[in-house]
């Protein structure tokens, strides 16, 4: 017996706790490669913001892709260093950050989050930032068609910056 394929849609509010757990459970500090842990308040804000795309499965939510305008999160200094290494287009936008349950990694999640986020956002630029020894997740982006523009150092962490156009 086959699952079914994952619904890709815009997150609403019953989702938030399935965004929360991965979320939390990706931080550095846990072993995984998230840089920022959001609060719920936040994450309701940035849905309110900019389209938030979530894949449901039947256990629930199995990954996440965020976006935000310059505004939504100009507090956050990665973001402003982000930002001041490439400052991209007038209405480029935050993609990120994206999460994806261990147990569906390798299946084209990513990918169909990615292009329900292009679809929601025609035509606009998104920028994104990976650590640099995050070599898996540079790998997918670059296979997504995204490109390197820039690069930043902050607490001894090199990140890459990344831009694609929707």
């Amino acid at each position: 017996m086959t699952n079914p394929q994952p619904a890709i849609g815009e997150a609403t509010e019953t989702d938030l706790d399935g965004i929360l757990a991965p979320q939390a459970a990706n931080q550095v500090a846990r072993g995984g490669t998230l840089s920022a842990e959001l609060p719920r308040a936040r994450i309701e804000a940035m849905m309110g913001d900019m389209p938030l795309v979530v894949a449901r499965g039947e256990q629930g939510v199995l990954g996440f892709l965020m976006s935000t305008t310059r505004a939504m999160n100009a507090d956050f200094p990665i973001i402003r260093a982000m930002f001041a290494a490439y400052p991209g287009s007038a209405d480029a936008y935050v993609y990120g950050p994206i999460c994806v349950a261990a147990s569906e990694r390798g299946k084209g999640l990513a990918q169909a989050l990615f292009q329900e986020l292009r679809r929601l956002q025609p035509g606009r630029e998104g920028i994104l930032f990976i650590r640099r020894d995050n070599e898996a997740s540079i790998r997918a982006h670059l296979r997504m068609g995204m490109r390197e523009v820039a690069g930043f150092e902050m607490n001894g962490v090199a990140f890459s910056v990344m831009s694609f156009i929707g």
